[in-house]
């Protein structure tokens, strides 16, 4: 840890960053972030006043970190050595294509909450170490085949919070090492085929709090190890047979806020890892018999819990299977009393686990 945090180091002493009226940057990740937080503590305990109108830079062994906010504005030049930069909560359209010319070591790139609506197709040809490149909350309606051709090390793209309708796998083309993919809370209505075949390394997909009606069969076929798939927040109406079958080592399945009124007998076959199922406010009246065969036996499957809750259950005879389920792994479920009958009317109101253990 050296020079200022206030002011770059150069050969001739330190420089501050300064308002640069075309350019504009802020963020970071949650590691940087303690950093930046700690030495902001450290700041304020000494009793020293930062510059409003200097990005914030921390200065290591490994290359410096910037971050800059309003009032704060983007400097002409960037050191050399910066691995990390951040751009946040400034009113930005669009970036200069060589606005990352000269930082051929960046690692980190945090570029959200402005109103970005595309970028150069060069824009990224001069970072091909990036790792993470966040772009949530902006105005985004799409990328161009080729945006990725040399970032073939970036495990993490974040492109929540923006204005996709659609979506096409050459978009993401040139991505090898991806291993943490969200492209949450967009306007997407459905997906192309074969979006995720050479991301064989994916470990989290969100989809979460989109408009998906409907997934194609084959989305889980590439990933190799995939643990995280957030489908929760969409207009989901069945959840069939093969969707998960290519992934045995998930372990977090949220299928929650859908409109889920079917769901296939064998669709959570062999997934012998599972922590974690969220299916709570979907229209679910009954399951089929086998569905639950594959979960909850092992003694870790299913240890951070399950959810049905806020379903329209009929409990009646047809739920058998899931009452015994049920009394089997009743220290797993969540939120057990909104979990509740809604017919028969004799039962209505009742909640499902009473009716269970009662059966």
């Amino acid at each position: 840890m050296n020079k200022s945090l206030w002011a770059l180091p150069s050969k001739h002493g330190t420089r501050e960053i300064r308002n640069d009226p075309e350019n504009n940057l802020v963020g970071w990740d949650s590691h940087l972030s303690r950093i930046f937080l700690l030495l902001l503590f450290v700041v304020s305990a000494q009793g020293l006043t930062p510059n409003p109108e200097a990005c914030l830079v921390f200065s290591s062994v490994n290359g410096s970190s910037i971050s800059c906010q309003p009032p704060a504005q983007i400097p002409h030049s960037l050191p050399a050595d910066t691995i990390f930069l951040a751009v946040e909560f400034f009113n930005l359209t669009q970036l200069p294509a060589d606005f990352l010319q000269g930082v051929p070591n960046l690692q980190e790139l945090h570029l959200s909450s402005n109103r970005l609506e595309d970028f150069s197709p060069k824009f990224l040809l001069p970072v091909p170490q990036l790792k993470v490149l966040d772009l949530t909350r902006n105005s985004l309606t799409g990328l161009f085949p080729g945006f990725f051709r040399v970032s073939a090390a970036l495990c993490t793209l974040v492109l929540k919070g923006n204005q996709l309708k659609f979506l096409e796998a050459s978009w993401l083309h040139g991505l090898k090492a991806l291993r943490h993919l969200d492209l949450s809370e967009n306007q997407l209505h459905s997906l192309p085929p074969g979006l995720l075949e050479n991301f064989t390394d994916l470990l989290t997909l969100d989809l979460s709090n989109n408009q998906l009606q409907t997934l194609p069969p084959d989305l889980l076929r590439g990933p190799l190890n995939l643990e995280r798939l957030h489908l929760e927040g969409n207009r989901l109406q069945v959840l069939g047979e093969g969707l998960l079958a290519p992934q045995p080592k998930l372990r977090y399945l949220f299928l929650n806020d859908n409109r889920l009124a079917s769901v296939a007998a064998g669709a959570f076959r062999g997934l012998q890892k599972l922590d974690m199922l969220d299916l709570s406010n979907n229209l679910l009246t009954t399951v089929p018999t086998g569905l639950w065969t594959s979960l909850g036996k092992a003694a870790r499957n299913l240890k951070d819990g399950f959810d049905i809750s806020n379903n329209p259950w009929i409990c009646d005879q047809n739920l058998a299977d899931l009452y015994r389920w049920l009394v089997a792994n009743e220290n797993k479920m969540f939120f057990r009393n909104h979990t509740r009958c809604a017919g028969p009317e004799a039962l209505k109101g009742q909640t499902l686990l009473a009716a269970a253990e009662s059966h």
